[in-house]
């Protein structure tokens, strides 16, 4: 993906949406995504296991942001979509071989039933073969 003429869908996981919300540094496709996003020229979907996620931590305590605080920063943007764990998403993932994480192989399992690229910081599934990713 280039700056110059960049998609307008793109699918993230839990880190590029919790960084985002918090205020955190993000990489600098990802910052420009998401700015679109907030502008109404680009749609991310946000696997509905992220919020899972997102849940797990702030009860653990490794995020700052609780669900409440998520839904409302959403709310403000109508182009983030939640997009819900199917079977086909499922069957997306049982065919990720490089992630070994089930939560990661499923979110990128989502990015890869849209055929969208995945906004992502870890190291193990942008490496994937499986999914394209942008940070």
């Amino acid at each position: 993906m280039t700056n110059s003429t960049p998609a307008s869908e793109f699918v993230t996981d839990t880190m590029g949406l919790v960084l985002r919300i918090e205020g955190r540094k993000l990489g600098p496709t990802a910052k420009s995504i998401f700015d679109s996003v907030e502008s109404g020229s680009a749609t991310v979907s946000i696997p509905t296991l992220v919020f899972a996620e997102i849940l797990y931590l702030s009860e653990k305590q490794r995020i700052s942001l609780s669900l409440r605080s998520v839904t409302d920063y959403l709310n403000q943007f109508p182009s983030y979509k939640e997009y819900p764990l199917s079977l086909a998403v499922i069957q997306s993932a049982a065919q990720i071989t490089d992630i070994p994480e089930l939560h990661d192989r499923l979110i990128a399992g989502t990015a890869r039933f849209l055929n969208l690229e995945l906004i992502t910081n870890d190291p193990t599934v942008q490496a994937s073969t499986f999914v394209k990713t942008v940070w």
